[in-house]
């Protein structure tokens, strides 16, 4: 059975500071660092030692952290995919996140939502985000790796994981996954009917007990 593991990098110093994220280059915090650890030991646990795995990472400094923990535990090498990134808050990232939202303008509750601009100078939309990570996504999922592990962001998870389900984007202009930091979201393809499914959202039992 072919596996893909989806990492939501774990806390980072945005999240502590109450800034904008997006392309904002924040680093894990100690606690984030903490958790990368035990995210690696997860996979650790859950793939083979034999096992043929490749590893994809967001270029992020918090996500190229949280890889590099997994790839030491692993012994894997990083590719780094700009691709991967989380959805870009243009003008607002850095900016203390009140900034962003007395000027963000919600999408409507119908229509071409993924395509909505949120009133953010230089903000990517929805569809700009979705339409990198697929790209990003049909490249990593064209390799025949039994596993497969991808470090990226909380925004960026739906994307990628509808990409390994093959489902088309515009099917998600009202669907979103959402994942703790540092949460580890499993899908897999059958051998046999090669269906592919969901299996667990949010893994984050690893995280228990932690406080960095």
């Amino acid at each position: 059975m072919r596996r893909l593991y989806v990492v939501t990098h774990p806390e980072a110093t945005h999240h502590v500071d109450g800034l904008v994220g997006g392309w904002h280059d924040s680093a894990l915090t100690h606690r984030g660092l903490a958790h990368a650890c035990a995210i690696a030991t997860a996979l650790r646990a859950r793939i083979p030692a034999a096992a043929e795995v490749v590893l994809a990472s967001s270029d992020l400094l918090r996500a190229r952290q949280t890889a590099e923990t997994i790839a030491a535990e692993l012994d894997l090498s990083v590719r780094l995919d700009q691709r991967l990134r989380e959805k870009s808050y243009g003008e607002a990232e850095g900016r203390p996140q009140a900034w962003l939202d007395a000027r963000f303008i919600p999408p409507p509750g119908n229509g071409p939502r993924l395509a909505h601009e949120e009133g953010i100078r230089g903000a990517e939309t929805l569809e700009e985000l979705g339409t990198r990570v697929y790209a990003a996504m049909a490249e990593l999922l064209a390799q025949e790796a039994e596993h497969q592990i991808v470090v990226t962001h909380g925004g960026a998870l739906t994307f990628a994981a509808a990409a390994f389900l093959r489902l088309p984007l515009h099917s998600l202009e009202h669907m979103r996954l959402r994942a703790a930091p540092g949460g580890i979201t499993i899908l897999a393809e059958d051998e046999f009917f090669r269906n592919r499914s969901l299996v667990e959202l949010n893994f984050v039992s690893h995280l228990a007990g932690l406080s960095g």
